[in-house]
């Protein structure tokens, strides 16, 4: 009987430790978001590694990018070109487990133009370890 509870115990603290990595993060990646929008490229690159892998998919910034450095310069471009947007998310979801938190969103960046995105983003130790940008014309349309 012990170890049935010591099992249901061990499986319940997995799960609130699950649930309180993945609220940290959803936060961290809203935090992440709000920060491109307000072109704080400071702010964006601080959430990097130097092993960050970065994934533009359409327009003008297409490409893979790798590290705290080289990221920080296609924002640097983005922000410069952009200047301040407003960022509506929507469908923000995420999947923990004790190892990292996946955070998906779907977010409409709107100034000068608009932009809608298709947002993955992967947290390990409150740092965004690999980022998923996909132009998505479709965006909200499927």
């Amino acid at each position: 009987m012990s170890l049935k509870i010591s099992a249901a115990a061990a499986v319940a603290a997995l799960s609130v430790l699950s649930a309180g990595q993945a609220f940290a993060d959803a936060g961290l990646a809203k935090a992440h978001i709000a920060a491109i929008a307000k072109g704080d490229v400071a702010g964006i690159a601080a959430d990097y590694t130097d092993t960050t892998v970065f994934e533009w998919v359409g327009g003008p910034l297409n490409g893979v990018y790798t590290g705290k450095s080289a990221i920080e310069g296609v924002w640097t471009k983005f922000a410069k070109v952009q200047g301040p947007l407003k960022a509506e998310v929507t469908d923000l979801r995420e999947n923990a487990n004790p190892k990292g938190t996946t955070v998906t969103a779907d977010v409409k960046f709107s100034g000068k133009n608009t932009i809608p995105v298709r947002y993955v983003m992967t947290f390990r130790d409150k740092k965004l370890v690999a980022e998923i940008w996909q132009i998505d014309p479709k965006l909200g349309k499927y």
